[in-house]
């Protein structure tokens, strides 16, 4: 038993350590500034869009859980409390994500080329949508980091990789991952 307990805390310390460089590298690169950060808007229960959706009406939406408000304010907190310098909050038009650039960072502006198009109804969007982000990142000279808060189809299309709800993950304009974080 003496056995377990030691193995138990040995990975325990291990993960912890792992952790803890993963975090200095983001750190690290925010604090260079010029990156891109996509998250993948914090834990909102379901999945896709409801029958009734409409933009314009949260409650027809899936919006943040309680899981999902706690996990955006402490994305806040890592900025704030790591001093991240940010451009600019940019997020989709869907609630979620509104939400989650409301709790994590306050102020924010949306921009439909962030919206999700994983219903049919918005599939039809994803070519031109892709195209715009491009345009603003190619078109984007800021010192600081530059947030894009949005959906995983979005993030999958875009960088290649799936990503899970309130994961921050750090690219260059060329949108290569350098790091990547769970909140």
């Amino acid at each position: 038993m003496k056995l377990i307990k030691f193995f138990l805390l040995i990975l325990l310390s291990f993960n912890i350590s792992i952790k803890a460089n993963s975090n200095d590298k983001i750190q690290s690169l925010l604090k260079e500034g010029e990156k891109l950060i996509f998250i993948r808007h914090a834990v909102a229960p379901g999945g896709g869009d409801p029958v009734d959706f409409d933009i314009l009406r949260c409650e027809t939406q899936r919006n943040l859980s309680k899981e999902g408000i706690a996990q955006s304010k402490n994305m806040g907190k890592f900025f704030l409390e790591n001093n991240i310098k940010i451009d600019k909050v940019l997020s989709s038009e869907w609630c979620r994500c509104k939400q989650t650039a409301q709790y994590a960072f306050n102020k924010y502006e949306t921009k439909s080329f962030l919206n999700s198009f994983f219903s049919e109804k918005f599939a039809s969007n994803k070519s031109k949508q892709i195209n715009d982000l491009k345009r603003y990142i190619n078109e984007w000279s800021g010192d600081n980091n530059l947030v894009l808060v949005t959906h995983y189809v979005l993030i999958q299309e875009v960088l290649n990789i799936t990503s899970s709800s309130g994961e921050l993950i750090v690219t260059d304009k060329n949108f290569n991952v350098l790091a990547r974080q769970n909140f």
